[in-house]
């Protein structure tokens, strides 16, 4: 049977916030009471929770992670990157997958308050108002990782999406490309899917372009599947198209699948570049060149920023932008002309 702060308190003859002053504070508990609440410590040999120490000071070193869908790669290297943030700093992450559902997510923060978790880290998704009114009403600490709110005074870290996509359209073009094609999240999307989008047509325009390309887009929800198929439709009525920029990696094999399974070789026939590095863009053949996100610093980071605001008085709302890099691997090449 596990012994409890309860069966300490019992024992000592105390109550349960003198054995939690013990633990935390003992300089501010009577000598003969800290004695007995040693002893009975050592008695019962009780190792005391985390929950226990955070008795004193409302803490439960508990941290709530909510993302969109824990099937996407993308989340693995986030949740990576928290996990070991999490354990340096004694915390324990609740991770809740909320498929985008208002609903769901709701009842997810209305748990995280009933939990008494001390902070949340919101990742990937927008910020609606209802979520904000459950998280200000409660003054539930909240970082927001791979998104931002313009809305809400509310702490981020991420990466420029815009630039990112900006900077892959713009080497496809310095191999050549003139006939480049736009594979995203359905819009409006306000979270990447806008920002990327915006990304490739900006470069298409500094490069005189965007009239030559602005049809060549498909889009699709966050599944491989749906993006196969707009990969379809997209090359079926655009055959010209030498290049796709995909804004995730997933979508990115999805078009190498495509290409494949319609003898198009990649990149002898169509370069494609995705967005994001996951683990599995350098397994596929051709392996995958893309826009690295760092994945795993921005889930550390968003803990650390998340503790700061734990533990120091919390002045104003901090946003991060973490620096991106294109990787160059086998599925891009310089376009040949006859």
């Amino acid at each position: 049977m596990r012994i409890t702060i309860k069966d300490v308190a019992k024992l000592a003859n105390v109550s349960i916030s003198t054995v939690s002053r013990v633990m935390n504070n003992p300089i501010a508990v009577q000598e003969e009471k800290r004695a007995r609440v040693q002893a009975a410590i050592n008695e019962l040999n009780f190792e005391p929770s985390s929950f226990a120490r955070g008795l004193i000071n409302n803490r439960s070193h508990t941290i709530g992670v909510l993302i969109p869908d824990i099937l996407n790669p993308y989340y693995s290297g986030v949740i990576r990157g928290m996990e070991d943030a999490a354990k340096s700093l004694n915390y324990v992450l609740i991770i809740c997958n909320t498929d985008r559902d208002e609903q769901r997510t709701l009842s997810y923060l209305q748990n995280f308050r009933n939990k008494h978790i001390d902070g949340i880290l919101y990742t990937s998704d927008f910020m609606l108002p209802s979520y904000y009114k459950e998280i200000d009403q409660y003054h539930m600490p909240v970082v927001l990782v791979s998104t931002e709110s313009k809305q809400y005074p509310l702490s981020s870290i991420m990466i420029d999406d815009e630039k990112g996509a900006y900077d892959a359209v713009a080497y496809l073009i310095e191999l050549g490309h003139k006939n480049i094609a736009f594979l995203g999240f359905t819009l409006p999307d306000p979270i990447t899917g806008e920002k990327r989008y915006r990304g490739f047509k900006q470069a298409l325009r500094a490069s005189n372009l965007y009239e030559q390309c602005k049809s060549y887009t498909a889009f699709a929800n966050n599944w491989f599947e749906e993006a196969y198929r707009s990969v379809a439709q997209l090359m079926q009525k655009h055959p010209q198209i030498t290049a796709i920029f995909a804004c995730s990696d997933e979508f990115a094999m999805a078009a190498i699948a495509y290409l494949h399974d319609n003898n198009l070789q990649v990149p002898k026939n169509v370069s494609v570049i995705g967005f994001d590095n996951v683990r599995m863009s350098w397994m596929v053949t051709p392996r995958l060149t893309t826009i690295a996100q760092p994945m795993y610093d921005i889930g550390y980071k968003a803990v650390l920023l998340l503790h700061n605001q734990l533990t120091n008085e919390f002045n104003s709302p901090s946003q991060i932008i973490l620096p991106h890099e294109l990787v160059i691997r086998d599925s891009t090449r310089a376009i040949t002309t006859p």
